[in-house]
């Protein structure tokens, strides 16, 4: 069986990831497994690079084949941001809480038409001959006034879809898989995959 080290000790995109690689038969491990204990310093401006350093990293030091992400929320009214910063936005103690209320708080003045949002996933797989793969999924939507919902993390509980009238915290994982930003990323590299696997 196939081994593939997903870079992140995040326990909801290890799930997610594990849901989704798991029928193609292959065996999936996370940062916690290994108990690779520093984080890995995303220095990179872009989500492509980011998710390029972890995944190179992790592969150089394990000699593995790697699968990282680097995800955040863009936001037209805030001039992308979060962005890149997303997982820190309010702070270096990565609550999912603080973020969403400083985005609600510098949102409050916002009117309804303006706020575009769209998730992005950028995927990295590094094998273990350094060969790379990279692509970008994105999932539009609106930032709403409040939270809703209490599946998904992240900023799932404002991010909502006017398709379906519901937050991502309000779907279920498997709707949520075959719609959010990470869904559509993990379909681009499927195919891509397969040659790399």
């Amino acid at each position: 069986m196939k081994q593939i080290v997903i870079a992140t000790k995040n326990v909801g995109k290890i799930n997610e990831f594990n849901r989704l690689l798991v029928p193609y038969g292959m065996e999936v491990r996370s940062l916690l497994d290994l108990s690779y204990e520093p984080d890995i310093e995303e220095t990179g401006s872009t989500f492509e690079e980011n998710a390029l350093i972890k995944a190179r990293e992790i592969a150089a030091k394990y000699q593995v084949t790697v699968l990282a992400d680097d995800s955040g929320l863009e936001i037209d009214a805030l001039e992308g941001r979060p962005g890149v910063l997303s997982a820190r936005y309010a702070g270096e103690s990565r609550s999912d809480v603080a973020n969403m209320d400083q985005v609600l708080d510098e949102m409050k003045e916002v009117p309804d038409d303006q706020r575009q949002a769209r998730f992005v996933c950028v995927l990295a797989v590094v094998d273990e001959k350094g060969k790379e793969l990279v692509v970008r999924g994105e999932c539009e939507g609106l930032i709403l006034k409040e939270k809703l919902g209490t599946a998904g993390f992240g900023y799932d509980p404002i991010f909502y879809l006017p398709k379906l009238g519901q937050t991502m915290a309000q779907l279920s994982q498997d709707q949520k898989n075959s719609m959010s930003h990470r869904g559509h990323a993990f379909k681009m590299l499927e195919e891509r995959m397969r040659e790399l696997l």
